[in-house]
């Protein structure tokens, strides 16, 4: 007889085995399907690794401008091996504890493919690849074929690089985000294919390493979910550090030469220029793993490859959920967890807010650190609001100028009618920390005039906040 469950998680990546643990949580028995990886990208290949080569390229950036705080560093270099050994031992500490927190919420992992046979059922089957095992401790990794029963399943596959025809990753000239994580050298030069998050935070951390970086953008603007203004200091910045950027350009071909790669590229003006390099990084977004799954076959929604799904994250299945990457934009691991809260609270019978993607904040961890919630100024214009915007720089922050940052902007949009705080924006060290003082603020349907009152420590960044809601209506006092 097929084993029964309340919930059946599809994925055990951030969203999927956060789904389990509050199923467990609520009393549910649950059971997490994962073909190789507790943790998922986010922590084995993605969030988290990326962080620690980054944290990496910080320091050793620091150190070149050590003088610059009075310090002596004159003999100072960098070993590639052990900057990835760290990172791969952190993703590895991360798939160990995700698993520790399976076995402490009672929730089961069965190891395997899955496959949706009709509501209701999941056949599970051996996986392709060899499970990733815990380290500590190393128990035995057991498979869980067989057909399991639940009332629910939820479904949270991710999604994986999307490739583009003719340019197809190879492993060794032409990288995914999974190669350009673990280099074996370093090499002395970069073509990053796509401006977006992991374009632009690999771009950022090939460059900060002291390789020749060349990023190369479709759109009219990199980082293009982000407010123009924004972007373009961003972009100010990024090219003072020696990258070089091509935007409207248009990749036509990639050639593979004994050295590396030669990419063929068209501007919008007609230009066509040659980008030569040792590696391409293929950074042109990521597509959602709603295949092999049996949807078809139930009758669930898809529309391009992604689930389709309310703001509860139901399918139009009854008792088929989806969550995280597979769901749709914007994927992001914090999106993916808080959908896993609303799915399985709404399975529990408890009155859920649906999500709400103006709410959900993007961040970027290159240098400079880039971070945004809610609607850029041009889209609030778009949906016809009249806007009230606040700038302020870090250049008038005291604690910017004692770090030796003193590059970066804080800008706030408030509807003028309501006072309203439509999105904030932020370029500059720490934003990616500092943005979530405005994600409370929305998410409290807070005021510029709370904002206002509201009284911020000082010496922090945190000033330059307030400052820029003080400059929405005319009140700034530190510039």
């Amino acid at each position: 007889m097929a084993d029964q469950y309340d919930v059946i998680v599809i994925g055990g990546g951030p969203g999927g085995y956060i789904a389990a643990i509050r199923a467990s949580q609520l009393g549910m028995k649950a059971a997490v399907v994962e073909r190789e990886h507790m943790a998922g990208i986010c922590s084995n290949w993605g969030c988290i690794p990326t962080k620690a080569l980054l944290r990496s390229a910080e320091i050793y950036g620091h150190m070149g401008h050590a003088k610059d705080y009075g310090l002596k560093a004159d003999r100072f270099d960098f070993d590639i091996s052990e900057i990835v050994k760290r990172s791969r031992q952190i993703a590895g500490r991360m798939n160990d504890g995700c698993q520790f927190l399976m076995k402490k919420n009672k929730v089961d992992i069965i190891w395997g493919e899955a496959t949706i046979t009709k509501a209701g059922e999941v056949k599970v089957e051996a996986p392709k690849k060899k499970p990733v095992e815990p380290q500590h401790p190393k128990p035995k990794v057991t498979l869980g074929e067989g057909t399991y029963k639940a009332k629910n399943i939820i479904i949270a596959t991710g999604a994986r690089p999307r490739v583009l025809p003719g340019i197809e990753p190879d492993g060794d000239k032409i990288w995914t985000y999974f190669e350009a994580l673990k280099p074996e050298k370093m090499p002395k030069s970069v073509a990053v294919m796509g401006s977006g998050a992991i374009g632009i935070e690999f771009a950022s951390f090939y460059r900060s390493m002291g390789a020749e970086v060349t990023v190369i953008e479709l759109l009219p603007q990199i980082m293009p979910v982000e407010d123009a203004e924004i972007a373009g200091l961003a972009r100010k910045r990024f090219e003072k550090r020696g990258i070089t950027i091509l935007t409207d350009a248009k990749v036509g071909k990639v050639d593979k030469t004994k050295d590396g790669v030669t990419a063929h590229v068209e501007l919008k003006n007609g230009e066509k220029k040659e980008i030569k390099a040792e590696k391409l990084i293929s950074a042109v977004g990521v597509q959602a793993n709603s295949e092999n799954l049996g949807l078809e076959k139930i009758g669930v929604k898809i529309d391009r490859g992604i689930i389709v799904v309310d703001d509860h994250c139901r399918t139009n299945v009854e008792g088929i959920w989806a969550i995280g990457d597979v769901a749709g934009p914007p994927m992001l691991a914090h999106k993916a967890e808080h959908e896993a809260v609303i799915a399985v609270e709404t399975i529990a019978g408890k009155k859920v807010h649906g999500l709400e993607k103006n709410k959900i904040p993007g961040c970027t961890y290159c240098e400079p650190q880039v971070a945004s919630v809610g609607l850029t100024e041009a889209k609030a214009k778009e949906a016809g609001r009249e806007v009230k915007v606040g700038r302020f720089p870090f250049v008038g922050n005291g604690k910017a100028i004692a770090l030796g940052e003193p590059d970066g902007l804080v800008k706030t949009v408030f509807d003028a009618k309501t006072g309203e705080l439509l999105g904030a924006h932020m370029v500059g060290a720490e934003v990616t920390e500092l943005i979530q003082g405005f994600v409370v603020a929305m998410n409290l349907e807070t005021t510029e005039e709370d904002l206002m009152h509201t009284i911020f420590p000082h010496p922090t960044l945190s000033e330059t906040m307030k400052e820029s809601v003080l400059d929405a209506y005319g009140q700034a006092l530190n510039i």
